[in-house]
């Protein structure tokens, strides 16, 4: 009955994923309205939030929700809201997080300063993988481990302090958010009562 009738085919998922139909700024608000509406209190919303923004700053692509929902559960904090949080990590906002956590990270841990990052996979790494998986380890460690450890290092204190930031900014706007709904629902019930 609510099925579309011109189904797109995998082009047009793979576009209307990447560029929505109704813009990047639907999605965010969808988003920030199913934040709001969890019930918890503000404080487990806005930590549980902040869980999963801090680790969309970790090299740990794919398993942002895992970490961010451990983080949440660990600090007693909403782990829903933590899926929401990791929404931060996106591929618009990625380019500039990596840049930044790669930047930083290398110069907490005194590397040189570089513009760009080569990463070259030695010749026969995947055949390794099937053949001889601990050697694939050292191969793909030796290629990506000199990326990934600047990239934690930086990730860690920025992740911190993005958390923090999203803590500040969603507990006010759920505490007036859930203000106005408990007086919303109030009003109902008198209206009711009155019509009785």
């Amino acid at each position: 009955m609510f099925a579309r009738r011109d189904k797109p085919g995998l082009i047009g998922r793979i576009r209307n994923f990447l560029f929505p139909r109704g813009g990047l700024r639907r999605g965010y608000m969808y988003i920030w309205h199913r934040a709001k509406r969890i019930s918890a209190s503000p404080h487990k919303i806005a930590l549980g939030f902040a869980c999963g923004a801090g680790v969309s700053f970790t090299p740990f692509i794919g398993f942002h929700f895992i970490l961010g929902g451990l983080f949440a559960w660990l600090l007693r904090g909403s782990i829903v809201a933590s899926a929401f949080g990791t929404a931060v990590g996106n591929p618009l906002t990625f380019p500039f997080i990596w840049w930044a956590t790669y930047n930083l990270g290398g110069y907490l841990l005194g590397y040189a300063h570089r513009g760009e990052i080569h990463i070259a996979l030695p010749h026969g790494v995947w055949k390794a993988l099937f053949t001889d998986p601990a050697r694939f380890g050292h191969m793909f460690w030796d290629a990506l481990g000199p990326v990934i450890v600047p990239m934690l290092a930086g990730g860690v204190p920025l992740g911190i302090l993005a958390g923090a930031v999203f803590y500040a900014l969603v507990r006010p706007a759920v505490e007036r958010y859930q203000e106005r709904r408990r007086r919303h629902l109030a009003r109902r019930i008198t209206r009711q009562e009155a019509a009785e």
